[in-house]
């Protein structure tokens, strides 16, 4: 959802990924409808849209060795499930947040517009909002900071052997063997 922090830990992620010597591109869907899709508005159809547009963006980084990190809301399960098939390599983060806490961050008068029905098609708001039922990382950016969410996020890719462990790791064995188990209650494993 809006405010939940997705570019913030994306951009964060990033830099931690580049440091360890990887080819990383940030996509931020706000940054890219402004660019590239521009005249896509916020229907059901505009948004797969756009997000079909980034997964494409993702295949081809990806075929030319880059990592792409994906900041976007992302509101509908099927497309999801679609970008996951076709992409491949995907590994899907969930930044959940209370509707509070968004408010609070600045997302409040975004909501309050869309409530008065003054904007339409904001995601949780008037228009629906399909919370993940399995992604591989959940952060509940209310309760961890951007420093804590990209840990979390390096190491599930390193329990998923999607990212070489470090010797270094700055995760305990005990948070590990959690990854471990909920990626497992998952499927993943």
């Amino acid at each position: 959802m809006s405010g939940s922090g997705k570019s913030t830990i994306g951009r964060a992620l990033g830099e931690a990924l580049r440091a360890r010597g990887l080819h990383i591109e940030v996509l931020d869907s706000g940054r890219i409808r402004q660019q590239l899709n521009r005249t896509l508005g916020f229907s059901r159809e505009e948004v797969e849209t756009n997000l079909l547009r980034l997964g494409y963006e993702c295949k081809l980084l990806n075929r030319n060795g880059v990592t792409a990190i994906v900041t976007a809301v992302s509101p509908y399960r099927d497309v999801r499930d679609r970008l996951r098939e076709e992409i491949g390599d995907f590994v899907e983060i969930h930044c959940r947040c209370p509707m509070e806490v968004l408010v609070r961050r600045g997302a409040g008068e975004l909501f309050e517009k869309a409530r008065r029905g003054e904007i339409a098609h904001v995601a949780g708001v008037n228009a629906p909002y399909e919370e993940p039922l399995k992604p591989e990382v959940l952060l509940n950016t209310d309760q961890i900071t951007v420093e804590q969410s990209v840990k979390q996020v390096i190491a599930t890719l390193e329990v998923l052997r999607r990212l070489e462990r470090v010797e270094t790791a700055c995760y305990t064995p005990e948070e590990e063997e959690m990854i471990r188990q909920r990626l497992q209650d998952l499927g993943y494993l």
